[in-house]
């Protein structure tokens, strides 16, 4: 039954049930070119950090400190079993979620807005605006971070004296003495620094957007907001997907701003602060280096729950000859 089956579609022109269609020439082509632009840098890659990533994964099997070299004691999963029952942990894993859904769910939303208006600039300030939009992310991560650290402060900040007006706001206002409002800075911070690189790469997705299609949608009727939702969303989920992807993994591997503004304290200790605070702090080299392994087991599941969401197709196979 099922060759018969197979036979009628055969000879009707499509592919049998379950059999996906084979590549045309053109997307080989593609295919293979695109092995040969990013294979070099790959290997580069992998040869540079496979060592550092290993190395974790061995040292994280063992009970082993800097201020005890001899006592190396290999332990196996026992310092696994310690970070993942301790609540330092989850409360850390917690506090870096926040302030990585948060940091990327406004940056989105304000990369979009950004992009659509350097897309839409006039040719005369479309560069002076590109540039001036992106003058933020050309700063030193640290820099930036000690800039903000400086204007909140309590002693040599102006920020309590230029909103003192508000409700809330006095001059004796200590913004890094409480969770909330320190964890408000430091991911005020991280928004202002790190939009523009989200609203770039969302510029470079509406740039591949066919301006017929949307021009169609307008002369059929379209509201503004049904061609942006089902136009230029729909054909920029490529974009939209690398965007969120690499700044959901930076904003998890936040360490910059907590670190200059808090040390973690008060409740803002990220899992790289952790990291960096047992193994260069406490110089627990096992315990350190579990932490970060089980890092960046978190950065793998986030590529994969990030491709998984948007379903986006990164072969560029085609069907067809």
């Amino acid at each position: 039954m099922s060759t018969s089956v197979e036979m009628r579609a055969a000879a009707a022109g499509g592919s049998p049930k379950g059999r996906k269609p084979g590549l045309s020439d053109r997307a080989r082509a593609e295919r293979r070119l695109g092995f040969w632009l990013a294979g070099p840098a790959f290997i580069i890659m992998l040869a540079v950090t496979a060592y550092p990533i290993l190395l974790a994964l061995w040292d994280s099997l063992f009970k082993y400190r800097l201020t005890a070299p001899d006592d190396r004691e290999f332990v196996f999963l026992s310092n696994y079993a310690t970070i993942l029952t301790d609540e330092v942990f989850w409360r850390d894993l917690g506090v870096t979620l926040l302030i990585t859904v948060v940091t990327v769910v406004i940056e989105l939303v304000l990369g979009f807005a950004l992009a659509m208006v350097m897309n839409s600039a006039l040719k005369a300030v479309r560069g002076w605006l590109r540039t001036a939009i992106l003058v933020p992310y050309g700063i030193i991560t640290v820099v930036s971070a000690f800039a903000w650290f400086y204007a909140f402060d309590i002693n040599s900040g102006y920020i309590n004296h230029w909103f003192s007006w508000v409700p809330g706001i006095s001059t004796d206002l200590n913004w890094f003495a409480d969770f909330g409002t320190a964890i408000t800075v430091i991911m005020a911070s991280e928004i202002w620094k790190t939009t523009p690189f989200i609203s770039l790469l969302l510029l470079a997705g509406l740039a591949q957007v066919p301006g017929e299609l949307t021009e169609a949608a307008e002369v059929d009727g379209a509201t503004w907001w049904q061609r942006f939702s089902r136009v230029i969303v729909p054909n920029m989920k490529a974009a939209i997907m690398v965007a969120v992807l690499f700044r959901a993994l930076d904003a998890f591997r936040i360490f910059d701003n907590v670190y200059i503004m808090t040390r973690g304290a008060y409740g803002t200790e990220t899992l790289s602060l952790l990291a960096y605070r047992t193994s260069i702090t406490r110089l627990e080299i096992g315990m350190g280096s579990a932490v970060s392994v089980l890092l960046f087991l978190c950065v793998i599941l986030i590529c994969f729950v990030a491709i998984k969401l948007f379903k986006v197709d990164l072969t560029g196979a085609r069907g067809g000859n």
